[in-house]
């Protein structure tokens, strides 16, 4: 055998030996050609064995152990071929062994996570792989390993998995759905001589020269390089990277991507991308995805980690689609929907990949929603018929007629009651609309056959005022009669309604739990303090919870299971967008009260400058002289170092010492006790203070008739929907009220959002506003904990909801259980997405 082959064939065995590390020679595999092909041509090995083995070794380092190995076995192949003198006894010692990538080898890897290996569990091709290619064969069954921990990765072990693990990646399937949070494009090339500041483009040339100069005083060092391409010549920097030195050799073609600056009149590049031009471009020269990271892992690293991973399963990932949602929904394949939503070949190509993405979250979410309310529906539940004399009788008894919101919203619910199925109906309706009164004829209609409700509210502020409000509407009211005949009862008896919260006494907490164990409590009221395990019903048929959104998944299904099949009946004053509806809520009945009762004058809204405050200041002196109270809403409690933000804690101190030293201000915050939180309202309510200052605790509070101005000190912070909660703490009494909204700046397009506001009082709108503005987390609340987060779907995006829905309904109408075998895919990925399973049935 010539020289340089047995040179090559001791170097490969050296390599076996050494598990596939790229460390048999100095610098790699790849540093050995610029010796080793003068030597074979000396020794007259042939043109073509020279230029097979220099492309493989070329790519050697960025191949996985499993790939090294059936390269290097490859070329000891065709050089046995090639030399016919060569018998196969001299080749068997030299058989190189295949690596095992889930076992010691990759974890002996585990500090190379800076510059890793091939991530594929079985053989993968030998030249460079195109990026996210457009026409992906649909693979037959799903791996199990897409479900394997990161650490079967070679170069991945135990340290660097904790490190993905921040980042939520635990499994190779959560790889391929950890998708970028942005792409910057370098997809179009432009000569040197034609660059522009400020512009982020690709270049590419030849390396021309390569320095690095000390700064600091030794303690740093730039690596500096100019690359020409024949029309002229760029500068390019890259700060502490002493490594691109080494790897940068003048005369070699590079690509370079980044933001063109400029240095002495001079256009420069400041630590751009790079990669030598012969390997695969995954940072430069095309659309390149920017992943989110966290300490320890480099942009550059996940980068290549990904595009091998993605590369390699992507068309191994089963899609759970039916073929023929698939063709119904013109929807492109998940596999180039992965491989183009990591490595896009084009905006379009991104576009249409991020479209079926999301798809998928939205069809899953209808489908389990759509499975909740079958279930929920086919269950059974006491029938409650309404009487009309009856229920003409009770609205007499009411100080006010109904509006006609109110009208349809008790029609609604009648309904819900006489069906025979469990009531799962969701009242959203502005603050003030009348929802207490509408729930406390659902309440008659429930206890007048004997059954019993219970009402839960977030906050035992709220589950007192209600139990004022309802004990006045079924137990104080009574009707006289036009003939002078004995007047006409209220619904309930004083002792059959009660109170039940966190400050009730024991030994009434005791009796309460009696009382309705043995059913002479017909209506509770009260906080979380209702679902704890002592509580139990006689019969309980009615289950109200206000604000639902703020209690949690468990909360709610607790309280349920106090009954058998009760009626559910959940409020809302946050006005809830069209697309949230048919999303998030698709499962509940929804009824919108969109009418205000008569007599309530709309509150008077301005914006006003930091440096008007004192305006602010005077109007709430005039109003508290004329006998009113004023809220002061701050968005934290105490300041920070971070924030600018002001907040409650502080300025409630400076308010009362400089600003309204003659009257009495209450401070409340989230920080306070539940007991000192209640005696501060309280206070506030029974008119201690005149004004409150108040972190957002004061959102869902207490009704104060009285308080006529709402001041709300950086006002930016909050949300459209969360400004319109605080305004309806004002105006709920017959006198004019006011809310003054006061950004951190006089900041022009912070100040246009908040005008908004000042535009109208309609709590839709908003709504749909602060929905696009904002995203759906403060409307989803802890209802989010029933299923996955949405990566993509984009719950703005009505036409896409509508579209998915159409899809889900039609795909559940043939097939509800999910039976079929050919949708056996689709029960895996719904039961992925909504985790363990424990969604709410409301």
């Amino acid at each position: 055998m010539k020289p340089s082959l047995q040179k090559l064939q001791k170097i490969f065995k050296l390599e076996a030996e050494r598990g596939y590390d790229n460390h048999a020679v100095m610098g790699g595999l790849d540093r050995l050609l610029d010796h080793w092909v003068p030597e074979a041509r000396a020794d007259n090995i042939s043109e073509e064995l020279i230029q097979i083995i220099e492309n493989r070794l070329h790519d050697y380092p960025r191949l996985s152990p499993a790939s090294r190995a059936e390269t290097l076995e490859g070329l000891l192949r065709r050089i046995q071929r090639s030399q016919a003198a060569i018998s196969t006894d001299e080749f068997a010692e030299v058989e190189l062994e295949q690596v095992d990538v889930a076992g010691e080898t990759a974890e002996s890897d585990d500090t190379a996570v800076s510059e890793p290996g091939g991530l594929f569990t079985e053989s993968t091709p030998e030249t460079p792989i195109s990026p996210a290619p457009t026409v992906i064969k649909p693979w037959k069954g799903e791996p199990a390993a897409l479900d394997a921990a990161v650490t079967v990765l070679p170069g991945i072990g135990p340290r660097h998995a904790q490190t993905l693990a921040r980042l939520g990646i635990h499994t190779l399937r959560d790889m391929l759905y950890y998708f970028p949070r942005r792409y910057d494009d370098y997809s179009r090339l432009k000569p040197i001589n034609r660059l522009q500041y400020g512009e982020e483009v690709t270049v590419i040339g030849i390396v021309q020269n390569v320095s690095v100069r000390p700064l600091r005083s030794g303690q740093a060092q730039l690596v500096e390089a100019v690359v020409a391409d024949g029309s002229g010549a760029l500068r390019v920097t890259w700060f502490n990277q002493l490594w691109v030195s080494k790897r940068l050799q003048p005369g070699h073609p590079i690509s370079l991507s980044g933001k063109i600056d400029q240095y002495m009149g001079r256009l420069v590049m400041n630590s751009p991308e790079w990669e030598p031009l012969e390997q695969q471009q995954l940072s430069t020269n095309r659309i390149v995805p920017v992943y989110p990271l966290t300490a320890q892992i480099t942009q550059r690293w996940l980068r290549r980690t990904m595009n091998q991973v993605v590369t390699y399963w992507g068309p191994r990932v089963q899609d759970p689609l039916p073929e023929e949602v698939i063709r119904s929904a013109e929807l492109i394949g998940l596999s180039n929907a992965l491989l183009q939503m990591h490595f896009p070949d084009s905006w379009d190509a991104l576009n249409t990949a991020r479209q079926r993405l999301a798809f998928d979250e939205i069809f899953l979410l209808q489908i389990g929603v759509l499975r909740q309310k079958r279930a929920w529906q086919e269950r059974t539940a006491h029938v409650f018929e309404t009487d009309e004399d009856w229920l003409g009788t009770q609205l007499g008894r009411l100080p006010f007629p109904l509006t006609g919101a109110q009208h349809k919203a008790l029609i609604d619910i009648r309904q819900d009651l006489a069906s025979g199925r469990p009531m799962n109906r969701l009242l959203q309706g502005d603050v003030g609309s009348g929802k207490t009164i509408v729930a406390a004829l659902a309440v008659g209609i429930v206890i007048k056959e004997g059954s019993q409700a219970a009402i839960m509210a977030p906050t035992s502020i709220l589950a007192e005022q209600h139990y004022k409000n309802l004990q006045q509407v079924l137990a104080t009211l009574g009707v006289q009669p036009e003939d002078g005949s004995e007047p006409v009862p209220p619904i309930l008896q004083d002792w059959e309604i009660r109170l039940m919260i966190g400050a009730t006494p024991e030994a009434e907490k005791s009796e309460i739990r009696r009382g309705l164990a043995e059913g002479w409590i017909k209506l509770v009221i009260g906080t979380h303090a209702l679902i704890e395990d002592p509580v139990q019903f006689s019969n309980l048929q009615l289950v109200i919870v206000d604000e639902q959104h703020r209690f949690g998944v468990d909360q709610r299904a607790a309280l349920r299971s106090k009954g058998e099949n009760p009626h559910l009946l959940v409020m809302t004053a946050t006005p809830i967008p069209r697309s949230l509806a048919l999303t998030v809520y698709g499962d509940l009945d929804l009824t919108v009260m969109d009418e205000m009762p008569p007599g309530r004058q709309p509150v008077s809204t301005h914006v006003l400058p930091p440096r008007e405050r004192e305006r602010a200041y005077n109007l709430i002196r005039n109003q508290v002289q004329a006998g009113r109270q004023a809220f002061i809403i701050y968005p934290l409690v105490e300041e920070s170092e971070k924030s600018e933000a002001m907040a409650a804690v502080e300025d409630h101190a400076r308010l009362q010492a400089d600003v309204f030293p003659s009257l009495s201000l209450g401070l409340l915050h989230g920080r306070l006790r539940p007991e000192e939180k209640d005696d501060v309202m309280r206070r506030f309510r029974d008119g201690e203070y005149q004004i409150l200052v108040s972190t957002s605790v004061v959102e869902v509070g207490v009704d104060v008739p009285n308080a006529t101005v709402m001041l709300i000190e950086s006002a930016n912070r909050f949300g459209l929907a969360q400004l319109h909660q605080f305004r309806g703490r004002v105006g709920r009494g017959a006198e004019q009220s006011y809310c003054l909204l006061i950004p951190e700046t006089p900041d022009a397009v912070e100040n246009e959002r908040l005008q908004v506001m000042v535009e109208t009082n309609d709590g839709f709108i908003l709504a749909e506003r602060d929905l696009e503005q904002r995203g759906p987390g403060q409307f989803l609340g802890t209802r989010q904990s029933g299923f996955a987060e949405l990566q993509l779907a984009n719950l703005t995006d009505v036409r896409l909801i509508e579209k998915a829905r159409r899809q889900a309904q039609a795909f559940f109408e043939n097939d509800p259980g999910l039976e079929d075998p050919r949708h056996q895919p689709l029960l895996t990925a719904l039961r992925r997405f909504w985790g363990d399973g424990k969604g709410d049935i409301s």
